[in-house]
């Protein structure tokens, strides 16, 4: 799915987190971005973020993302929203704090991407 506006990135992560599509996931992000875990911990680069969405995918369930904004910036826009995932007896929901790049292609990117950056007692 090509990511031509900054909040189709979050029906993005949906479409292809619900299709166990890893691949897809780490296409959203830059070579070097940044993926903030609960803990506060950072993966950086694609390899580290393609092993947390490998573990995340790896949980079955169901993703549902809800843009909330997406503020533009020249090439970069900052991002919210709320999402929930649901799996045989396991609830969890947050809301983000994201950073999105243009590419040279028109498409949007993430260079940060913190899934649980919005809630005030979070790293």
């Amino acid at each position: 799915m090509a990511v031509t506006e900054p909040a189709a990135i979050h029906a993005a992560v949906e479409a292809a987190f619900n299709a166990g599509d890893v691949d897809a996931l780490v296409a959203l992000y830059e070579p070097d971005a940044r993926m903030v875990g609960p803990d506060g911990s950072v993966a950086a680069g694609a390899d580290a973020i393609r092993e947390v969405w490998s573990g995340f995918v790896a949980l079955g369930g169901r993703m549902s993302l809800t843009s909330r904004y997406a503020v533009e910036a020249g090439d970069v826009a900052l991002l919210r929203n709320d999402w929930t995932f649901t799996a045989d007896g396991f609830d969890m929901a947050s809301q983000t704090a994201e950073i999105v790049r243009r590419q040279a292609d028109g498409t949007w990117r993430y260079v940060v991407d913190h899934p649980f950056g919005a809630g005030a007692d979070l790293p």
